[in-house]
């Protein structure tokens, strides 16, 4: 088994120690896989809970979705569209986790703070628009 050594800060004190612990690698083949997909799902259920601006994309994703899907248009279309709004949900969750990440650290005001969380709101907001362009390009050649 291998051993890596790691700064941990314990939460009792100030103090700073090194400590020893396994490869949490351990786990291989099916029992990753389980376990990923365990931790996916644990990782949605959190979104759900906690973010609101995850709740309003999930549900404008449930508008837009069927929108495509019935939609007079080609399946590379479809397909176009409803990409769209997977990577507006991916790029949302990379946000929320840019933002949890950054209150992790420290709740205080901080300028590089700041910016990462407002690169990440601005990743969001380019994903956002590209939903818009796909839609509005793919239907009105329909309309």
């Amino acid at each position: 088994m291998k051993y890596r050594s790691s700064l941990q800060i314990k939460d009792s004190s100030d103090k700073i120690t090194f400590m020893r612990y396994p490869n949490r690698k351990k786990n291989k083949g099916l029992r990753r896989l389980f376990l990923a997909f365990i931790n996916s799902f644990s990782g949605f259920g959190f979104a759900l809970k906690e973010e609101s601006s995850f709740r309003q994309e999930l549900f404008l994703s449930l508008i837009l979705i069927p929108v495509a899907l019935f939609s007079p248009s080609n399946l590379l279309e479809k397909l176009l569209m409803v990409s769209s709004v997977i990577i507006l949900l991916i790029v949302e969750l990379i946000n929320s986790c840019i933002e949890a990440t950054i209150d992790r650290i420290s709740l205080s005001h901080h300028n590089l703070s700041k910016r990462a969380k407002d690169l990440g709101s601005a990743a969001v907001f380019l994903s956002l628009i590209l939903v818009i362009v796909v839609y509005i390009t793919i239907l009105l050649q329909y309309l």
